[in-house]
């Protein structure tokens, strides 16, 4: 059986030459230079294959063994090795223990690492393959973008709790713009320190974050949202709409380096300040940290390339509060109540309104705990958070944030319902307990002083005496 010739296509075009040759259809000289070889050498190949046919026009070293080739025997004990006394070395430790045993196997690590892998045999190393990344270069000038993050860590030490370091580096010249120690990495703590920021330094113009729910919204879009071309929004999100800041999202910590690796330098430093202040809560971590940062910046800042800022100033004539706050649409229920967070905020008629059932409102919750409402601009009702209880108030354990309702018994008397679980329905902001009598005109009864505190159970003041 003859042997079966494989050639490559520059070797099948060397044949081709060849065959033109011998058919004179081509001269020795122009099939040379086709091929890009010499005449003599062309001859050559003219000459091996009128001897030995087409195998003359392959290279003579194919289908031999390399003479560096390992044996088989030492490839089979490589894998014995491997599987047996070195199953959890890697590639590199592997081979410098080889060299090393009594019947020494010098072989390279990357034979050796072919070896193993063709075995079916990984590396003990369990590691992401690296990612190619380009370095990006500053920004040229401060304020024109700022990176965020926050930092889950024991910065007490085992002192007090763990606390979380929510912060912003301008990219330009390495300054901490602002920081602030939270509970948790939450919304509020980042409007906090935005608001710091913006009222210290001014509005950056650009503000790169992670994608953490913070900054993008999960939701899918509702309908009004897709007829209007509009994405979800977080109430992050829309702060920095309307402070006209662009949102750029991170899709590695690598590309916000710069805010991880201030972290990895706090841990060092502000840990130790934390330390000798003894600071053990977190409003004595915050003075530690407001006291330490001019520090921070005075030792860690650098020049940027270009002079001047790019933070646009807070303008006087706006008011922090307008946009530093969370806002929700509600709709106003047919009894002029807005729910939220399980409670029933009351609505109270206005001069120009007397009912704003299904009307659509703003409800704005601002930093300091109190609440308003707004309809087109116009601020309807306030309600502010309570104080501290004293010991010895009761509470109830449901709230009812509604107009008070006083009922008749049968003689006519009016009777308070003023039982815990039946609790009489409380209006905020109102400042009046109103009671109405048939066929009677409405007097003043009393004036009541309410409070609540949102997200726990709402504690009642001083109801009807």
């Amino acid at each position: 059986m003859e042997n079966k010739v494989i050639l490559t296509m520059k070797e099948q075009h060397k044949l081709k030459m060849v065959i033109d040759y011998e058919a004179g259809k081509v001269r020795a000289q122009r099939a040379a230079e086709l091929l890009g070889i010499s005449k003599r050498q062309f001859r050559r190949l003219v000459a091996a294959y009128r001897q030995r046919g087409i195998a003359a026009l392959a290279h003579g070293n194919r289908g031999r063994a390399p003479a560096n080739r390992i044996s088989e025997q030492v490839r089979q004990e490589i894998l014995r090795l491997a599987k047996e006394t070195y199953r959890d070395y890697n590639d590199c430790h592997f081979t410098e223990e080889l060299v090393e045993q009594a019947e020494p196997i010098v072989v390279s690590r990357s034979t050796l690492r072919r070896i193993r892998r063709a075995a079916g045999q990984g590396s003990p190393r369990k590691r992401r393959a690296p990612r190619h990344r380009s370095r990006r270069e500053r920004y040229p000038q401060a304020g024109m973008l700022l990176q965020t993050d926050g930092s889950r860590h024991d910065w007490l030490e085992g002192r007090g709790p763990w606390l979380t370091l929510v912060g912003m580096i301008d990219d330009a010249n390495n300054e901490v713009a602002g920081a602030i120690f939270r509970e948790e990495e939450d919304a509020a703590g980042y409007f906090l320190i935005m608001e710091q920021v913006c009222l210290s330094k001014g509005i950056p113009q650009a503000l790169y974050a992670d994608r953490h729910t913070i900054f993008q919204s999960p939701s899918q879009p509702t309908v009004e949202q897709e007829l209007s071309g509009e994405l979800p929004r977080t109430q992050f999100g829309r702060l920095v709409d309307e402070l006209g800041i662009h949102l750029i999202s991170a899709r590695s910590p690598q590309a916000k380096g710069r805010i991880e690796r201030l972290w990895g330098t706090l841990q060092d430093r502000l840990v130790k300040e934390l330390r000798k202040t003894g600071a053990n809560d977190l409003e004595s971590a915050n003075r530690v940290l407001a006291a330490y940062l001019p520090k921070f910046n005075t030792r860690f800042q650098v020049e940027a390339a270009e002079p001047g800022s790019a933070y646009v100033p807070w303008p006087p004539e706006q008011d922090p509060a307008d946009y530093f706050g969370f806002k929700y649409t509600r709709t106003v229920t047919n009894d002029n109540t807005v729910p939220f967070s399980k409670h029933r905020l009351q609505i109270t008629p206005g001069s120009q309104r007397r009912s704003f059932a299904k009307a659509r409102i703003e409800l704005r919750h601002y930093m300091d705990g109190s609440l308003a409402v707004f309809y087109q601009g116009q601020n309807l009702v306030a309600f502010q958070p309570a104080p501290p209880l004293p010991l010895g108030w009761a509470f109830s354990s449901r709230l009812l944030l509604q107009r008070p309702r006083l009922c008749r018994e049968s003689s006519g008397r009016p009777k308070r319902l003023d039982n815990l679980g039946n609790h009489p329905r409380i209006t905020l902001g109102a400042g009046r307990w109103w009671s109405r009598r048939q066929n009677e005109k409405t007097r003043w009864l009393s004036k009541a002083t309410l409070a609540f505190s949102l997200g726990v159970d709402p504690i009642i003041l001083g109801l009807l005496s």
